[in-house]
């Protein structure tokens, strides 16, 4: 069973290799989204029949722009209304908000369950039994810290919606948003503590949750910050739950594949060394992917959330390629010269290039493959994928 004091059993000469990390002043938090606008003034020397002119185109759009919608209007009476630029997604959200803290894998769980209506744009009560139903690809999302519900499923949604337009595909995709208590509870620090051990209870929830997988159906999962934690504590459990012989299925040998994409992950950076705790459950996996940003303000501060740390976070300091097995297919990218010292999902969201890497991440290779980013500028300085590093 995995605990926060492995961290402080894990050897020190790996975390070591991880890299210097300095101090910094304060901790960002999401930013908050604005727009604005400024009054237009007009000039004082504009002339009376300029003004006129002005007038009149103006009323010549508002016609044009009312006859366009009257005949859009008209087709879709006929029945020849155009599809809509993108299919709704087909989301889902399992919630643990309301579960209690546990200390090892459960035999069974009561999570909340709901399905997002596309057409009436609300979120509908529904069963453990309908999400797993299907064996098309499934992506969980987990968020990281300072979530409450309704944010979850809001950037949940948009981050399905835009791996939708990035990486448009036939076949049905489904996406979980893994809702945990994450919401915002007391000063930073206090705060980031107390969900740092809850991730290790979610764990043992997300643990339950794929061990209801079926073997062959393909999942994908996005853990953003904690959610990365969370990830690798389930996938360990559910390790150790095969060798004592307590899963109905086998996990690391599941036919189906398993993939891991973690943007700025709040794990210590030696979680994959080859000492590391999380060395093991790298079995079974077909490929980690890692977006991290070296300039980071909140996971340079990860060693404040226990005394015991003696590490970076491995969002903020990356590791060596060397450290991933050969037979697991690894790329890391640092998207410093976008995100900055934010830390903050919705930067992540906004931007097409790395929507563009976390996307294909994460369901490239079950269809076709995705289309280049038109126009892309590579945000990084380190990107390592296969078994070498690509060019700095």
């Amino acid at each position: 069973m995995a605990t926060p004091a492995k961290f402080a059993e894990a050897a020190a000469s790996p975390a070591e290799q991880c890299g210097e990390y300095s101090r910094g002043n304060g901790v960002s938090s999401d930013p908050v989204l604005s727009e604005g606008f400024q009054p237009v003034s007009g000039r004082s020397g504009m002339s009376q029949p300029r003004l006129h002119r002005g007038r009149l185109a103006s009323v010549v759009l508002v016609l044009v722009s009312g006859l366009a919608v009257m005949a859009a209007a008209t087709a879709c009476t006929a029945g020849d209304c155009p599809p809509p630029p993108c299919d709704l997604p087909d989301a889902w959200v399992l919630s643990t908000r309301r579960l209690p803290g546990i200390c090892q894998m459960p035999d069974t769980a009561a999570p909340t369950v709901q399905r997002y209506a596309g057409d009436e744009r609300c979120w509908m009560s529904a069963d453990l039994e309908s999400l797993l139903a299907g064996t098309g690809p499934l992506v969980i999302f987990l968020h990281g810290n300072r979530y409450d519900s309704a944010s979850a499923k809001q950037q949940g949604l948009a981050l399905a919606r835009r791996c939708r337009q990035v990486c448009g595909r036939d076949e049905p995709v489904r996406t979980l948003i893994y809702s945990w208590p994450s919401q915002q509870d007391g000063c930073l620090l206090k705060d980031g503590r107390a969900k740092y051990r809850r991730c290790y209870t979610e764990g043992r929830y997300l643990a339950w949750l794929l061990g209801q997988v079926p073997p062959e159906r393909p999942v994908a999962i996005i853990g953003y910050s904690f959610g990365a934690l969370i990830t690798l504590e389930a996938l360990e459990d559910l390790a150790r739950a095969e060798s004592a012989g307590h899963l109905g299925a086998p996990w690391r040998t599941r036919p189906g594949s398993t993939r891991l994409v973690f943007v700025a992950p709040a794990v210590r950076c030696d979680a994959f060394a080859p000492r590391g705790p999380y060395r093991d459950m790298l079995a079974g996996v077909e490929s980690v992917s890692l977006i991290i940003n070296t300039r980071d303000d909140a996971l340079r501060f990860y060693h404040l959330l226990d005394p015991r740390l003696k590490a970076a976070a491995l969002g903020y300091v990356g590791m060596p390629r060397r450290w991933m097995p050969a037979e697991v297919d690894f790329s890391m990218l640092n998207a410093h010269r976008i995100i900055g010292r934010q830390h903050g999902l919705p930067l992540y969201l906004r931007s097409g290039t790395l929507m563009q890497t976390i996307c294909c991440a994460a369901v490239d290779g079950l269809g076709e493959p995705c289309p280049p980013a038109d126009g892309a500028v590579s945000p990084s300085v380190i990107i390592q994928t296969g078994t070498s590093q690509a060019a700095r």
